[in-house]
């Protein structure tokens, strides 16, 4: 019984180290064909897709975006305001935030910046401020953020974050 557990615990460990690795990668055609999570797709615009939170992130009480669910949204430093680079398996791991509805996408509370959708490889695909918005499979609660600073490219969305035509001044990776 102990061999079976211990079993378990190894195949999960290998599981989780090829996540990782899949996610890693730089490359800016995709992340392969396959994907292992539905992307978030989000509801007509009679509802709000987005809201705020106030969460601790890097030591610092943060007012981030979440998808309708409370779940923390992030973007990707390798996307551009027209493509993303996260598509495929990388989206199984990162599920795009995508718009179903018609009109624009809307917030919960008042943001300063803009919510627009953009068709990409992904679908329509929700951007704040030009940066593609994406959950992480890593969050299993609310409020969580276990993919800031994934391989120095993915960063929580926050309400400050500016434009995609400025230059990002990027926190310091955690260690991922």
């Amino acid at each position: 019984m102990l061999f079976l557990k211990r079993t378990f615990q190894i195949a999960l460990l290998l599981s989780m180290t090829l996540i990782v690795a899949a996610c890693g990668s730089t490359s800016s055609s995709g992340y392969g064909s396959g994907g292992g999570t539905t992307p978030t797709t989000a509801p007509s615009n009679s509802t709000s897709i987005l809201k705020t939170a106030s969460v601790t992130v890097n030591g610092k009480s943060t007012t981030i975006l979440t998808n309708a669910q409370g779940m923390t949204l992030y973007y990707f430093t390798a996307d551009t305001t027209t493509k993303a680079a996260c598509t495929g398996a990388c989206a199984g791991n990162w599920p795009p935030l995508l718009f179903t509805g018609t009109g624009s996408p809307t917030s919960a509370t008042t943001l300063p910046g803009t919510l627009t959708v953009v068709t990409n490889a992904n679908g329509q695909q929700v951007e704040y401020n030009g940066h593609q918005l994406y959950t992480y499979s890593g969050d299993t609660a609310p409020g969580q953020t276990n993919g800031e600073g994934f391989k120095g490219k993915w960063f929580v969305a926050t309400s400050t974050l500016s434009g995609q035509s400025a230059p990002q001044a990027t926190p310091t990776s955690n260690g991922y």
